[in-house]
């Protein structure tokens, strides 16, 4: 199993269980604009929740996704050049709410780090 996550608000979430699937791929981004949903690993996350949420005072929350699992349900998750010569997991479609294993709440603190609650 591969896991990985996707950082997002917290309204982003309960929105998308309104809804039953997830489709932003990033912070204001939605998946038609972008073309695939932003995913990092585990030891990524914190470097992109200060470029993406440096300053931000949302409650946050943390996706926690499975490639296998995704790709078993018909999405298809590609590891892919961040454009900063690291491999991030992008998932080309949207995630239907019951795919996500947990999600965990999380805030950046002052001093623009991702604090995990």
């Amino acid at each position: 199993m591969t896991k990985f996550l996707h950082l997002t608000t917290k309204q982003s979430w309960e929105d998308a269980e309104k809804v039953g699937t997830y489709s932003l791929s990033t912070k204001g981004k939605t998946l038609e604009q972008v073309g695939f949903i932003h995913g990092s690993f585990p030891d990524q996350v914190e470097e992109v929740a200060g470029f993406v949420f440096a300053g931000s005072t949302e409650e946050l929350v943390l996706l926690h996704l499975d490639i296998e699992k995704l790709e078993a349900n018909g999405l298809e998750v590609r590891i892919e050049d961040g454009g900063n010569g690291k491999q991030y997991p992008h998932i080309y479609g949207a995630i239907p709410c019951e795919l996500v294993d947990q999600v965990s709440s999380a805030h950046m603190n002052a001093d623009g780090h991702l604090i995990q609650d």
